[in-house]
């Protein structure tokens, strides 16, 4: 299963305490926190703004959101929660949603799972009468929360439990891991020989094992002080009959868990979740679907491909972008898609000044493209003075209606005028780094847009413009939280300083394509008066420079004196380089760097590095066993010195980083094809034993050598989607055909437009003959699906996860 999710956290109201106070959110899966907001301060119905995207790493049962009372001295205070069950988030998905808030309960609050092997055995006794006996093996666990953010000494409890007996026996406690491996077994007397009275106290009558169950409770040794309950499973022993039964279960929270006597109103919380799961058959399942789409562009006319088909059934055309965008750019057949659908775009443009305005399939193409190729172009552009406006921002307000008591316009003006003339400035001197693929469509659409209107001499311009102007740089600009050039949403008079900004690179971006008729309509006074201050022709001239770079097919390779591009950073804790002792004062809180050229960790942000690793000295980046140090989320970077241990703060941000790192390096020609999963300590690998620390290997290495270094795309996983897509709107394709269908016939006018008004049908033919190939394939597809899930579902175990 491939699961990923977009997660918007937007606003909270009426939290409690009753008075203003300071709040912040975090994301977890289960007891893991994996994301956090920014501080809202002094707010009783904050607003946080914040969107976070990124793929699962692991399995889970519940996604959680906590909002917390930030505190200086004391620890913070838990208010409230809201969580969602993994089987419930498709209910939520794609749309807002206010929660009301719940308690924090501790017997709900559980994570993990447990792995059990139970017996029943009839046993003979002396005198020949059979009874009954019940063999429980806890075996281990995964995935136990943390406790105060270090592992926990977890034990278990076995208990067997009926209506008059509650027999329980106990575990040894496991030191300091969230995988403790048990390896202990239990037996219970199930049903005594029928020898035995009916007075006697061990009597159980056969029926009653219908009544029984098998209880185990996972607790963390409080040793001083209470221990804390950290889930529990329960098997009906009737499951069982006589076979040997073993499986992985899922805690599960009490059943008091999450209930609580409370009534009170702890407020409620906006959010908007998107959430995708989906099942990944192997690649050969895809073939006929995959290549349908891939020679999309060469039918004619566009419109009866399937690509195209595809954006017309579907309700919401960026549900059927994003996949087909992605699949496109990774089989290098996305330049000559965007350039026929830009075409059909252009036949229904009267205009030249309202060119590429719309949300179409081609534009909102060539969007998605330029977030998935433009990250790190954005970056090395706009990030330096995206951080000075946001770290030290200066006012910039200009509007005489929002003017605060004090401000002054004229200071405010010129403040504006610095920024906007350095985020200019930036971008046109930018030309070299854009990305080659955005080149190249850029390329298409100029000379598309010069063929329709060939007496236009500006329309090559605006075509080109407003893409990288209005759709890319304006908006990154105005929201740079979500091209994560920021962390968080930016307080709002910063928001209103962006805003202006982004307002005056649109109007400057449009300078290089509109006559001089157009340059004075401007929509607040305000901004007219401001654009007085520019040298319209200085600004022009820069603009159509720049366009005519981006949008020219010549070779634009960067010097050698090129800045690195800036990849990912953060805090994290690695392990002190050449020392033998093992514990917590060996792992140091540093914060890392990584851009295409070194990767580097700091005693600060912003200091200078104490040590660093050349991109090209990277030999392998793999996991690192939690037994090493008995700490969870640990990676490994290999270079030529000692292994480099690293431990993240969650799941998602070892995965995250373990990709990156993964990414800038595989095409390293030194790289590793084995590695140890485990550190070398007290003279031995902990995975191998072997005594050498020079010793090869003993694991290969995960990293393949991908076609694209810089996207990291599933090609398969973008095409499951996309059968998800059809298959979901299947009765609108069944509408389409009947529409080809009725034109064909027909020949005259359409009977009942209604039902395919809104289709773009230019040849019927040519439609319903693509639609029947891929109704064809998704009918072939299903049942490979059904095959897959029946397979699945009978080797499933009662109880296994």
């Amino acid at each position: 299963y491939s699961i990923f999710k977009n997660l918007f956290t937007d606003d909270a109201k009426h939290l409690v305490p009753n008075k203003m106070r300071d709040f912040f959110c975090t994301i977890n899966l289960d007891q893991e926190e994996v994301f956090r907001t920014q501080v809202v301060e002094k707010s009783l119905s904050p607003y946080f703004g914040d969107e976070f995207y990124f793929e699962i790493p692991r399995t889970f049962q519940w996604l959680s959101f906590y909002i917390y009372d930030k505190s200086v001295l004391q620890k913070d205070l838990r208010i409230g929660k809201v969580s969602i069950k993994k089987e419930d988030l498709c209910n939520y998905t794609g749309k807002e949603n206010w929660f009301m808030l719940q308690p924090v309960d501790s017997n709900s609050e559980v994570q993990g799972k447990v792995h059990l092997e139970l017996k029943l055995n009839e046993l003979i006794t002396d005198n020949g009468s059979v009874c009954q006996q019940l063999v429980v093996h806890i075996k281990e666990c995964h995935g136990l929360p943390l406790i105060n953010g270090q592992n926990c000494d977890p034990y278990a409890t076995v208990s067997l439990v009926g209506p008059s007996r509650n027999d329980q026996k106990k575990t040894k406690v496991k030191k300091k891991t969230s995988n403790p491996q048990f390896n202990e077994t239990f037996y219970f007397e199930v049903t005594r020989s029928s020898s035995y009275t009916k007075k006697s106290q061990f009597q159980v009558e056969e029926e009653d094992i219908e009544k029984l169950e098998v209880r185990v409770d996972l607790w963390n040794n409080g040793n001083l002080v209470q221990d804390i309950f950290l889930g529990e499973i329960k098997v009906p022993v009737k499951v069982l009959r006589n076979d040997s039964f073993q499986a992985w279960y899922l805690l599960q929270p009490r059943e008091n868990g999450n209930k609580s006597s409370k009534t009170d109103d702890l407020g409620s919380l906006r959010l908007n979740i998107c959430y995708t799961e989906d099942c990944v058959l192997p690649s050969e399942y895809y073939t006929p679907l995959r290549n349908l789409l891939l020679k999309s562009s060469d039918v004619q006319p566009i419109s009866a491909s399937a690509a195209y088909i595809l954006s017309e059934v579907c309700r919401d055309k960026y549900d059927a972008v994003l996949p087909l965008v992605r699949l496109l750019l990774h089989h290098h057949k996305l330049v000559p898609f965007v350039a026929a659908v830009a075409e059909l775009d252009l036949k229904d443009t009267q205009e030249a000044n309202t060119i590429f305005r719309g949300n179409s399939l081609a534009t909102r193409c060539v969007d998605e493209m330029m977030k998935i190729v433009g990250k790190h172009y954005l970056k090395v552009t706009l990030k330096p003075v995206i951080d000075e406006i946001c770290e030290s921002p200066k006012p910039c307000e200009i509007d005489p209606i929002k003017l605060k008591e004090g401000d002054n316009v004229e200071i405010n003006m010129e403040n504006l005028r610095y920024y906007v003339d350095k985020v200019f400035r930036e971008i046109v001197r930018s030309s070299i780094s854009c990305p080659t693929l955005m080149c190249d469509v850029f390329y298409s659409l100029r000379h598309l847009a010069a063929k329709r209107f060939p007496n236009d001499p500006h329309v090559q311009y605006s075509a080109v413009s407003s893409f990288v102007f209005l759709r890319f740089f304006a908006v990154a600009v105005v929201s740079p939280h979500t091209f994560h050039l920021r962390p968080h949403h930016p307080d709002a008079q910063t928001s209103r300083t962006l805003t202006l900004i982004s307002k005056a690179i649109q109007t400057l971006g449009s300078w290089g394509s509109l006559s001089k008729s157009k340059l004075s309509s401007f929509k607040e006074t305000f901004m007219c008066e401001f654009f007085k201050t520019f040298q319209e022709e200085k600004f022009t001239e820069s603009v159509k420079k720049f366009l005519d770079d981006v949008s020219s097919t010549e070779s634009k390779e960067p010097s050698g004196v090129s800045e690195p591009v800036h990849l990912k950073e953060g805090e994290m804790y690695k392990r002190a380089q050449g020392r033998t002792r093992i514990g917590k004062k060996n792992f140091k809180k540093r914060w890392f760097c990584l851009t295409s050229r070194e990767f580097t960790y700091h005693k600060q942000q912003d200091k200078e590095p104490i040590f660093t690793i050349p991109i090209k000295n990277i030999l392998a980046v793999e996991k690192l066993d939690e037994s090493s140090f008995n700490k969870k989320n640990m990676f490994q970077v290999l270079h030529g010195e000692k292994p480099l241990y690293i431990q993240a703060n969650n799941c998602v941000e070892a995965s995250e980083w373990i990709e990156a790192l993964c990414r800038v390096t595989r095409c390293n020609q030194k790289r590793l094809s084995f590695y140890h999963p485990s550190a070398f300590l007290n003279g031995s690998w902990l995975c191998c034993k072997a005594t050498a620390e020079s010793t090869e290997g003993c694991a290969r290495c995960t990293a393949g050598v991908p076609a694209d270094t810089q996207i990291e795309i599933d090609g398969d996983r973008e095409t499951e989607r996309i059968y998800s897509l059809f298959t979901i709107n299947r009765p609108k394709l069944q509408k389409l055909e009947e529409a080809c269908g009725s034109i064909a016939v027909y020949q005259g006018p359409r009977k009942e437009p209604d039902d395919y008004s809104n289709f773009t049908i230019e040849d019927s033919v040519a439609t319903f003959h693509t639609l029947q190939q891929i109704i064809d394939i998704l009918e072939k597809l299903s049942e490979s699906h059904e095959k897959y899930q029946k397979k699945r579902s009978s080797s499933a175990k009662y109880g296994s996860e």
